[in-house]
């Protein structure tokens, strides 16, 4: 797998995502993500990554897009896919959020829109949508869980087929909807996410 080259906004982003320094106590929570791929990559082995959180709307999906970014950036064979226990919708704030990152994104119309997220010119993009952990799109016969929110980690005790189960928990910018911080806590959000799976993938020889 080949480092490609990011649309112009993104690759702005993912140079101040590149200068963040990741916590050593977040470093101790992400190792063992590490180590899973690196297992992986010791074995010649392609990584599936499955994050999950409850509705499957706003930190699931910020880890999936920032993962696979982070892999393509690094030059790491993954496929990351999201779920959750319940299906609602992508939230719309957290799309805008990743608007403002640079990525470039078009939507299908309904309830439940599908998300087509650009990273890169004429590179298919991530297909970002709510649904569950075990949708047929997220189906890979070796995979991780990631668990990014402590209801589904607490509440989803079985993952069928998962060969590792990882807690990797973020705090919900969902509890800032509608007020005047709305959109600079989704933003620190995203840019943690950013910032720690940029971490895992630079750590993988």
């Amino acid at each position: 797998m080949t480092r490609i080259s990011f649309l112009p906004e993104l690759t702005a982003a993912v140079n101040v995502i590149c200068k963040q320094t990741v916590p050593e106590a977040r470093r101790a929570v992400l190792l063992p993500l590490t180590e899973y791929i690196q297992s992986k990559r010791d074995m010649s082995l392609e990584v599936y990554l499955n994050f999950i959180c409850t509705h499957n709307s706003r930190r699931s999906q910020f880890s999936q897009i920032w993962a696979q970014t982070a892999a393509q950036y690094f030059g790491i064979p993954a496929h990351c896919f999201s779920g959750g226990v319940e299906i609602t919708s992508f939230n719309e704030r957290a799309v805008a959020c990743l608007k403002r990152s640079g990525f470039n994104i078009t939507s299908s119309e309904g309830e439940n829109p599908r998300y087509a997220i650009f990273f890169a010119e004429d590179i298919k993009p991530i297909i970002a949508f709510s649904k569950l952990f075990n949708d047929p799109v997220n189906e890979a016969e070796q995979f991780a869980t990631v668990m990014t929110c402590s209801h589904a980690d607490e509440n989803c005790p079985f993952i069928p087929g998962a060969e590792k189960r990882i807690a990797v928990r973020y705090e919900d910018p969902k509890a800032f909807d509608d007020t005047p911080e709305e959109a600079h806590r989704y933003d620190e959000r995203s840019l943690q996410v950013a910032s720690e799976m940029f971490y895992v993938f630079s750590k993988i020889q």
